[in-house]
């Protein structure tokens, strides 16, 4: 999971940070190469790569660029993202020095080709590196100097990127201006927040760096305490505040422009509320801008935050008052839906003073009395408000602006409390609180908050920007009174809505006791709202309609005539395949952006009512790739797929009478088996007389088991449950990709009867595993693939007994030289070594009688000469025979 800014990758990126450390003398590692790059009629950049050695064994990679006539000009260090390298700036390095300054990227601690461990911007590591980046640059005849050894430099970066920019400004006074974006100012608040542990963004946090091996050992070892237990303690809180720009907050002092992401529950509004007043209240000059987009997805507005950063920095890098830095406080805010392209309209609003987070607050009353929820034995089901990394470029917090509801918290594990409809439009700017009393039959209470607009009705509720506000209430048992911060937003609730609070007891994102409790909240006081009235919207502009609706209305009506054209073009069923469920005819699917590597090519079989296929191959043969194709889901690059008669592609109607299983579907633990297959197949629309649920259960032999919770179910049990989902409807096809992944031998063979079962009715099955004993007890028919292409297809016992395979029995292992020229001699297409000898697969002019004279030739110690009877044996001989 790449945690670089979604559309600024190649533009403003992650820092690292920098340690204040004597001068030291940075050792080239090779004099760099130069080159020029062009666009159109720009000026060209130069360029040069240098790996730098910082003097503890570790080797950073950097690229310094130039561009224009010779001279000094102000620098640029520019930070990368968590995951990235300097490559991820690039682009954003040459716009810079395009624009008159020298820019320095490089690639941090244990990213791309640089040495070294990652130590979350370690002070002695990654804060010292930049610092030493530092003095290279004020070595460079065209970096422009404040005194010896003090180059005039501004540093920008996403993320981690911005952090390093924050840190160094605090430990190097040599900094001159930063301009950080979507990143943190306390990393232990961001990443254990209220106590409680954020665990999917620290496990792709951890996932994203390479895992915790790439990490300093101290690091991997507080990861791994804190993951495990789910409680963070406080020697890790400790080590991530000492590596977080708060650490130094009293000594960042230089002109800042905070750009953060409202569509961020990584470093939500807060992160960048903390550092503008800690960095104010050092004299410098602030800016605040909030984005739409962030680490959850949106619209990251690459365009215009790069041209304020580059005024902020002509401003504060080269005096040039007359550089626009744009409003001390600006908020992006989504109007609606531009009807020309469907796209989210985004409209600025801005204050002459930033406001924070608790400014014009109104008081909301709430109702509801005191009410007990449980938190549940494993902490699941899991509420729902945020899927980190799964924002998309449209992003789930935007959806929220717009009125789409994603979030969902399970009846019985939450309390929640309403306000009446509003009168009047209500913006709200900031940070909402309220008091309540929590009380829980457990010592400690881990509550998550969130307030939701509600629609006119009470059914449908938004949760804004997808935020909540965990928090670890302590001595809960007695009784405790709680004032709950919940998350920073920017939302309008519209006249006729109401707030709502929630308390739920579970969150995906977030660690929860897995000890059953129960937890009472009631009230304590009203919510209260920040307005910031000081902040305005800028007028909307004319809607672009007005100008565009009669192209648009031309380009509709040409757009219905081409497709209508193409609708005409699709392939019409086959009648003499309407009774064959599946025909494959000369597949070829192309790598992405590759004109010549092919992943499946001139794939060519059929399969008929009744059989079992399995489809074999090693990894890379294009099992899935196929597969893929079959159900619609990629489009092939050329040849054809029909199943009974029917062309596939994508929602095809002949897809209904196709049921999959992928390994690893999942369940609602606490729903029985068959509360989840009807839940399932509601989701499908289909009326509940066409599931068929009562024959799929029985083939899939669950029994009694049906009316349990799946929580209670074995990993068997689970599999024959997905494999009962699949059946729903009973698809006349069924494609189980791995269905014995595992499972112990009991299971497998309950497996194996299952497919057995349901193809004896009539129906076609097509299994991928790699369980070739399996294959071959449970298959009829076979499909060998290898590097995309068949290798062979028929009947199992016809490849497995042709007779031109023989087991060559011999006492010691034969030399691979001796392997090979068997494998030439002739009336032989492939030999290849065993644990018990050889297997020599013969070609249509070999003979047994002729290949063991030419072993005795060879003077291999031939002890026994026969077929070989083994699916493995054949497998191995096919792939070796198509290498």
């Amino acid at each position: 999971m790449d945690l670089r800014l979604p559309g600024l990758r190649g533009r403003v990126r992650r820092p690292r940070r920098w340690f204040a450390s004597a001068a030291s003398v940075v050792v080239l590692a090779g004099a760099g190469t130069w080159t020029a790059v062009a666009d159109d009629d720009a000026p060209p950049v130069r360029s040069t790569d240098r790996v730098m050695d910082m003097g503890d064994g570790v080797r950073i990679d950097t690229s310094y660029f130039t561009s224009g006539p010779s001279g000094r000009r102000p620098a640029v260090l520019l930070g990368h993202g968590f995951g990235g390298s300097k490559d991820d700036v690039r682009q954003q390095a040459e716009d810079l020095a395009r624009d008159g300054y020298a820019v320095l990227t490089w690639s941090a601690r244990g990213f791309g080709k640089s040495t070294g461990k990652i130590g979350l911007n370690d002070p002695k590591g990654e804060v010292a590196d930049v610092s030493k980046l530092l003095d290279w640059l004020a070595k460079q005849p065209q970096v422009e100097l404040d005194k010896t050894g003090d180059p005039r430099v501004g540093m920008a970066g996403g993320s981690y990127g911005g952090a390093i920019a924050l840190l160094a400004a605090g430990h190097d006074d040599r900094v001159d201006a930063i301009a950080p974006a979507i990143t943190y100012w306390n990393l232990a608040d961001a990443l254990f927040p209220n106590g409680v542990f954020k665990k999917l963004w620290a496990g792709i946090f951890v996932n994203s760096g390479g895992g915790c091996d790439k990490f300093e050992t101290q690091i991997c070892e507080m990861y791994d305490r804190v993951a495990e237990s789910g409680i963070p303690d406080a020697e890790a809180r400790t080590m991530l505040e000492e590596r977080s720009p708060s650490a130094v907050g009293d000594r960042i002092d230089v002109p800042t422009l905070l750009v953060q992401g409202q569509s961020d529950s990584l470093f939500p509004l807060g992160q960048a509320d903390q550092a503008a007043k800690a960095i104010r209240a050092n004299g410098a000059p602030v800016d605040v801008d909030w984005i739409a987009g962030g680490h959850d997805g949106g619209d990251t507005e690459t365009g215009r935050i790069q041209a304020r950063l580059q005024s902020w920095f002509d401003r504060y890098l080269k005096d040039d008052k007359s550089a626009d830095t744009g409003p001390a406080f600006r908020v992006t805010r989504t109007g609606g839906v531009d009807s020309t392209d469907g796209q989210a309209t985004l409209r600025g609003a801005s204050a002459d003073s930033y406001p924070g987070l608790e400014s014009g607050r109104k008081s909301v009353s709430l109702t509801g009395g005191e009410q007990s929820f449980a938190n549940p034995a494993g902490a699941n089901p899991p509420a729902v408000s945020a899927l980190p990394g799964l924002g998309g470029s449209g992003g789930l917090a935007q959806l929220s602006s717009l009125g789409v509801g994603v979030s969902l918290d399970f009846p019985g594990q939450f309390a929640r409390f309403e306000s009446a409809p509003v009168r009047d439009d209500l913006r709200i700017t900031g940070s909402p609180t309220a008091t309540v009393h929590v009380k829980s039959t457990s010592e400690d209470a881990v509550l998550f908050a969130k307030v939701y607009d509600v629609g006119p009705g009470g059914t449908q509720q938004v949760l804004p920007s997808q935020l909540v506000t965990p928090l670890r209430v302590e001595g809960a048992k007695a009784g405790k009174d709680v004032t709950i911060t919940l998350p920073a937003i920017d939302h309008d609730l519209d006249s006729g809505h109401r707030l709502r609070l929630v308390l739920s007891s579970t969150d995906l994102g977030y660690a929860s006791p897995v000890a059953p409790a129960t937890y009472t909240v009631s009230l304590k006081g009203d919510l209260s709202v920040p307005t910031a009235p000081g902040v305005s919207t800028a007028a909307a502009p004319l809607p672009s309609w007005v100008w565009w609706l009669p192209l648009t209305g031309a380009l509709i009506a040409l757009a219905l005539l081409l497709t209508a054209r193409r609708r005409t073009a699709t392939p019409a069923p086959d009648p003499e395949l309407a009774e064959v469920p599946l025909q494959i005819t000369d597949l070829s699917k192309r790598y992405a952006g590759s004109e010549d590597r092919y992943a499946v090519r001139d794939l060519s079989f059929r399969v008929e009512k009744g059989q079992v296929l399995g489809l074999l191959g090693p990894n890379g043969a294009g099992k899935t790739t196929t597969l893929r194709m079959l159900m619609g889901l990629i489009k092939p690059d050329a040849g054809e797929i029909r199943v009974f008669g029917h062309a596939i592609r994508p929602g095809a109607p002949v897809l209904s009478r196709v049921g999959a299983f992928v390994e690893g579907a999942g369940f609602l633990p606490h729903l029985s088996g068959r509360e989840n297959l009807e839940l399932y197949w509601q989701a499908t629309g289909r009326p509940p007389e066409d599931s068929h649920l009562d024959e799929a259960l029985e083939i899939a032999g669950l029994g009694d088991a049906l009316a349990r919770a799946v929580r209670t179910y074995s990993q068997g049990m689970r599999q024959r449950l997905a494999i009962a989902q699949a059946m729903l409807g009973l698809p006349d096809l069924l494609i189980l990709d791995e269905p014995t992944n595992g499972l112990d031998p009991p299971q497998i063979r309950e497996m194996r009867e299952v497919m057995i079962r349901y193809a004896a009715a009539g129906r076609t099955v097509i299994v991928s595993s790699h369980l070739l004993a399996e294959v071959e007890q449970t298959c009829t028919h076979l499909v060998v693939m290898d590097r995309g292409r068949l290798v062979q297809a028929g009947p199992v016992a016809e490849i497995i007994g042709s007779g031109d395979t023989l087991l060559v029995g011999t006492p010691t292992a034969v030399e691979e030289p001796v392997v090979d020229k068997i494998a030439a001699l002739p009336g032989v297409a492939s030999a290849v070594r065993t644990d018990d000898g050889l297997l020599v697969r013969l070609d249509t002019d070999g003979s047994a009688t002729r290949l063991v004279a030419e072993l005795v030739r060879l003077e291999v110690p031939v002890q026994s000469v026969g077929p070989h009877r083994r699916l493995e044996d054949a497998f191995l001989t096919l792939i070796g025979g198509s290498a």
